[in-house]
């Protein structure tokens, strides 16, 4: 029986239906490019960074390190300040609400380079050809530096004091002026005028000449004694080379004086990048 006035249905109205809220999921963010692909292991290049989803972005790293700072431009493009890391390839990623983009080295990878050391100066810039000279090296970029060499040939030992400044002590070597290079991750120092390293044998010396005098003309056939005469380069009655010369033995050589006005001269010769020091012992008379 139905009662006037009362309402039996039981369905609810379409009005009052609960319904469920949906909500769509963030992106994963992915990197599709990073530009440029490589800086300084100082830090501080400016990346463009490419890609997707990046809306929100809460962090950017490169490799396990953050960015000094990133500006998310667009869902498309970040701006960020590479940090200071080893040399080393390390993937960009950017991590949202969404997650972290995928370590995709392809398109996402930015290497820190070292960079190429230079050697400025030396000092000293010469020492014996038996080696042990402790050598003072001063430049750019030596931090990490893996080698040092005196030409072919690797020097002693060596300490990187700082990003500017290695001691080493250089090997034996013969006579002759070498390039000092450094090596580090980012390659090698170019030759240059002040990384020169000059060795040098011991000095030779005169203990007589026969005979001590001769004319203006020159042609005399003096007969050096001394000692270290060996490989010697030079033979000179002061400031004039001799017209010729043969090194007899280390101990003698003969020479031939060149013309010259009226006048002493010091006998020198120079063997090894040395030259004998002037004593009374080498002074030949040129007489009219």
């Amino acid at each position: 029986m139905v009662i006037a006035g009362c309402s039996t249905s039981t369905n609810p109205s379409p009005s009052t239906t609960n319904r469920t809220p949906t909500h769509k999921a963030t992106p994963v963010p992915t990197v599709t490019a990073v530009a440029p692909p490589s800086g300084p292991t100082a830090g501080g290049t400016t990346v463009t960074i490419t890609g997707t989803g990046f809306t929100g972005a809460t962090k950017v790293a490169f490799g396990p390190v953050a960015a000094t700072s990133f500006t998310v431009v667009s869902d498309a493009k970040i701006t960020a300040l590479s940090p200071a890391e080893a040399a080393s390839l390390q993937t960009v990623f950017v991590t949202t609400a969404g997650g972290t983009s995928m370590p995709v080295v392809a398109v996402a990878a930015f290497s820190f380079d070292a960079p190429v050391p230079t050697v400025t100066a030396v000092a000293p810039t010469s020492g014996p050809t038996a080696g042990g000279t402790a050598v003072t090296i001063t430049g750019t970029g030596f931090t990490g530096a893996g080698a040092v060499a005196f030409g072919p040939v690797s020097a002693t030992s060596f300490t990187v004091v700082s990003d500017a400044k290695i001691t080493a002590v250089a090997p034996a070597h013969v006579a002759g002026t070498l390039t000092i290079t450094v090596t580090t991750a980012g390659g090698h120092n170019a030759p240059l005028a002040g990384d020169q390293f000059s060795y040098k044998g011991p000095a030779p010396s005169i203990t007589t000449i026969t005979p001590t005098s001769g004319p203006t003309a020159g042609g005399t056939t003096v007969t050096i004694t001394g000692t270290g005469f060996t490989g010697a380069t030079k033979v000179a009655f002061g400031p004039v080379p001799a017209t010729s010369f043969t090194v007899v033995s280390d101990t003698e050589i003969t020479a031939v004086a060149p013309a010259q006005a009226a006048g002493t001269r010091a006998v020198t010769v120079t063997s090894s990048g040395a030259t004998n020091a002037p004593v009374a012992s080498d002074l030949f008379s040129y007489k009219p």
